[in-house]
């Protein structure tokens, strides 16, 4: 997996506070004791899968039937995760495989189907069937393939996991610290970090962040504490920087909120997102930082402390996973010719685009079906009467010089997770910048400035690069020029404008997948992102976009080349959940 940041601005340019849900749990694992006999706790409970294999379901893998089997697309990296239903001790899992098996692979185990603590990793798998003695508790168990042993994906007739305990294992760690009372060195509050105050790293949003002051906060030392309310057994710590963070620091608890005691101290901290396994009892839990990683002071995305007892307040829950079989939105753009896009679907945007682009958006005489199955968004060289845009290097005019049309569903449609769908010609000569992508709700909801919004670009294309399009992540640590994503090129450097492709994304709780024609393009795995970028902000609603953009800080302006007018033509939208 690589980055590849769009030059891309999408919203207003401010500071603000918090976007969406993040939650981080932890897997308790269990030690070492004698268990009875084991009990089968997979069969019929739910399960989900990175993709399937035409009639080969997940659930298939948990039935009990050995006739019955579960496969994957022919691509490494492929999962199917079963939720135990409940925490539960697990001691044993027995793998029966098709002949299509896993060479290399992991069992994994996750008290939210988030965080997950690896029980069984090898690369040297046999195939047939293979039964493995594991030890760990939790709700979530995966099995992560990681190389085939063949061409095909993988495939298993059974899933088995068993528990000595049948399933009422003693229960896992809580998150101990949302919500609770915190207190700090000092605090920012200024026009780049706006009430960066103590709680904001303790609120569960990773789009929010606490911070030193400058005056007198960008300084060794400087400390964040968190009162949990209650005497507490605090097993683990997880700390999701910003690039301002500490490389010496400790982990201290008290009883008292006044004499401290150190269950952990490190002097390479690391930045981004650190996991700590820590042991350690008492009320008040301390992050003091005593050697900073630069210039700057010393801020914290999230600080979560998890453990047993305290006074936890229970967290806002999370969105249900998706299966990726129910569906939730489509338009085929069936009506006749020139009728506009469904108001019951779509909202026409209109004036000027944001990023120096050159076109008014106008009120969808720009945007029409083509009778054909086809939704058309048209971009013309025609000027707009009082309206400003960027001087348009060709006229010469700060007058916009082009229009076009930009639709969005907010207010009819918006959703966590799924897979999105999407046909699509592109526009493509110079100057032109189709795109379709998804923005957080609350950019409307809340009036919350982009990138704390987050954003997730499906496809984006510029007509400078007619090969190429893109898919990219945009958040409050990577965003812009440093967005993460990457891009997809045709074979033998075939123009995407020449004809229909099809750009999707499998969006859920542990990343993305992004595909073209049924070809992965770009993953992204939640985990890895949070520790080499920052903070995950697409645990919450979005709406989907269509744009068809002229000009902007990253095309550039239509030159004497350029041919108009230009169409994008979409032949469906469709969202599963």
């Amino acid at each position: 997996m690589h980055a590849r940041g769009t030059p891309r601005l999408r919203g207003a340019l401010a500071v603000m506070a918090a976007v969406a849900l993040l939650f981080t749990l932890s897997v308790a694992l269990a030690p070492e004791r004698a268990v009875a006999a084991p009990v089968l706790v997979s069969r019929g409970k739910p399960v989900t899968a990175s993709s399937t294999e035409g009639p080969f379901a997940a659930a298939n893998a948990v039935d009990g039937d050995p006739g019955t089997r579960w496969s994957s697309e022919f691509t490494d990296d492929q999962w199917i995760r079963i939720d135990l239903g409940t925490s539960t001790a697990v001691g044993q899992v027995v793998l029966t495989w098709e002949a299509a098996y896993a060479r290399g692979y992991r069992i994994e185990l996750s008290a939210d189907g988030r965080q997950w603590t690896t029980l069984h990793s090898t690369t040297t798998g046999t195939g047939g069937t293979e039964t493995l003695t594991v030890s760990g508790t939790g709700r979530y168990i995966r099995l992560l393939g990681t190389e085939r042993a063949t061409p095909w994906g993988y495939s298993l007739y059974e899933f088995q996991v068993y528990s000595a305990t049948g399933g009422s294992g003693p229960g896992g760690d809580v998150l101990l610290s949302y919500g609770r009372p915190g207190s700090a060195s000092t605090s920012q509050h200024d026009g780049t970090c706006w009430e960066c105050t103590p709680d904001k790293a303790f609120d569960r949003d990773p789009a929010s962040r606490w911070a030193t002051s400058p005056e007198g906060g960008w300084t060794d030392p400087g400390w964040i504490a968190v009162d949990l309310g209650a005497p507490a057994t605090v097993n683990r710590v997880v700390l999701q920087w910003d690039p301002a963070h500490a490389r010496a620091y400790r982990i201290e608890v008290s009883d008292n909120g006044t004499d401290w005691r150190t269950i952990h101290q490190t002097a390479s901290g690391t930045g981004f997102k650190e996991t700590l396994d820590v042991s350690g009892t008492g009320r008040h839990v301390r992050l003091y930082a005593t050697q900073r990683s630069g210039e700057y002071g010393y801020s914290l995305w999230e600080f979560q402390v998890w453990g047993t007892g305290g006074a936890p307040i229970p967290a806002p829950p999370l969105p249900p996973e998706p299966t990726y079989d129910r569906l939730v939105f489509s338009d085929e753009f069936n009506g006749p010719a020139g009728a506009p896009p469904d108001p019951a679907k779509w909202v026409p945007e209109t004036g000027t685009g944001p990023n120096n682009e050159l076109e008014y958006y106008t009120d969808n005489k720009n945007a029409a079906q083509d009778g054909d199955g086809n939704l058309v968004l048209e971009a013309r060289r025609e000027p707009t009467p009082g309206s400003a845009c960027p001087r348009d290097p060709l006229s010469g005019s700060t007058t916009c010089q082009y229009t076009s049309a930009r639709l969005n569903t907010y207010g009819k449609f918006q959703f966590t997770y799924g897979r999105v769908e999407a046909r699509i010609k592109v526009s493509g000569t110079q100057g032109l910048w189709p795109a379709f992508w998804m923005l957080g709700a609350d950019y409307f909801d809340q009036g919350r400035p982009w990138p704390y919004t987050g954003e997730i670009d499906i496809m984006e294309h510029v007509g400078k690069e007619p090969n190429t399009t893109y898919s990219t992540l945009h958040a409050p640590a990577y965003h812009g020029a440093a967005g993460y994503g990457g891009p997809h090129s045709l074979p033998g450097g075939a123009d995407f404008a020449d004809d229909f492709h099809t750009f999707s994304v499998d969006w859920n709780s542990t990343g993305m997948t992004f595909r073209v024609d049924g070809r992965v393009s770009f993953r992204v795995d939640r985990e890895e992102l949070e520790r080499t970028r920052g903070p995950w902000v697409f645990d919450h609603d979005f709406f989907l976009i269509l744009n068809n953009a002229v000009g902007g800080d990253w095309p550039g302006a239509p030159d004497a080349t350029s041919r108009f007018p230009q169409k994008l033509s979409v032949d469906y939208i469709k969202v599963w959940q």
